[in-house]
């Protein structure tokens, strides 16, 4: 016979009391925290619109050089998560200013990172000794602990995006970093070599995968856009995405790096698509176009090189004003490799 005792919350501080000094706490006191029925987060929907904070990015290169830095970035800091730099739970973004001239000298870490490049042509980073040339909308890959250094040797600002899973890396106690003891790693194979090895549709015959992260590490937006342009003739319109491409890692068919999803995606002039949720707080950039996006019950109108975040299972829906081009990162990956990762097609 099972003997249920009274509830007795008169006694509950002293039996605190008690656990406290032996490091026990009562999880039925705090269950409901975390066993919800939907995912509830500090993640806030948010936009900054370039051309608000142009001004004060271009400002900080009158304060620090990006040699001094190592980084010369402003954080996109989400507002319900203020002081913990980051712009979801799980990921970090910034806006990243290389002036002509200047070398943001050669390191690597643990965490994961892409660049997407915003405004300027012409710049370089370098990986593991290859060095690339960027566009804007670029995609560019840096993986974990891969020695890379960034240069401007044009007459222009280059600013581009950074995106990486440093909460991430943190909530596992897994933070390395090293500088690299040269500002630049040497160059150790020609600009466009692992492009053309592996982003043709071809490999090198004896090729085995190294690692689960892409051998290619530039994705050109010219490529992603004429292929974007080539789907459109066919008129084949997912209700929520437009038309959505996933960058992948041509080894596996899997994300370009197995901790950041990455994409890019088409809304025609006057396309408005279904109401969306999924899991994967997403990070938005806006390379071409204009239009709004009703995040919850906020809406956010944007334009060219803006850039906002929707949060985990936030109802989303975007309405493009004119043809509008987005590319977006989330932490996809992740969330679909445990069997956590879900979403709500049209039903919100």
């Amino acid at each position: 016979m099972t003997i249920v005792a009274d509830v007795r919350p008169d006694l509950m501080p002293y039996y605190k009391d008690d656990c406290d000094p032996k490091n026990l706490a009562p999880l039925w006191e705090v269950l409901h925290t975390f066993a919800r029925k939907t995912p509830k987060s500090d993640c806030q929907p948010y936009i900054w619109h370039y051309n608000e904070i142009r001004d004060t990015l271009m400002k900080s290169a009158d304060l620090i050089t990006a040699e001094q830095a190592e980084r010369r970035v402003l954080i996109l800091e989400n507002p319900g998560m203020r002081g913990r730099y980051r712009v979801t739970t799980s990921l970090f973004a910034g806006l990243q200013l290389i002036m002509p001239g200047e070398i943001a000298p050669a390191h690597r870490h643990t965490q994961a990172a892409l660049r997407f490049i915003v405004e300027g042509s012409g710049a370089y980073t370098a990986v593991d000794g290859e060095k690339t040339i960027m566009e804007e909308g670029d995609f560019v890959i840096t993986p974990s602990w891969t020695w890379h250094d960034h240069g401007n040797e044009t007459d222009t600002p280059m600013v581009w995006l950074d995106g990486l899973d440093v909460p991430l890396v943190e909530t596992l106690d897994t933070t390395f970093a090293e500088p690299y003891p040269e500002p630049t790693h040497p160059t150790s194979r020609p600009a466009g070599d692992t492009l053309a090895r592996y982003g043709m549709g071809l490999a090198p015959v004896d090729h085995q995968p190294q690692t689960a992260n892409s051998p290619i590490f530039n994705y050109p937006y010219s490529r992603t856009r004429e292929a974007l342009e080539t789907m459109r003739k066919a008129e084949e319109w997912d209700p929520c995405h437009g038309l959505k491409l996933r960058y992948v890692n041509p080894d596996n068919g899997q994300s370009a790096m197995p901790t950041l999803g990455t994409f890019m995606q088409l809304l025609p002039k006057g396309f408005e698509t279904a109401t969306y949720q999924s899991t994967d707080a997403t990070v938005f950039s806006v390379v071409e176009g204009s239009g709004k996006s009703i995040i919850g019950d906020e809406t956010f109108e944007w334009s060219k090189r803006d850039h906002f975040v929707v949060p985990c299972w936030a109802p989303q829906k975007h309405i493009a004003n004119e043809d509008a081009v987005l590319f977006s990162f989330s932490d996809r990956p992740v969330q679909q490799t445990l069997g956590l990762w879900r979403e709500n097609r049209g039903n919100a």
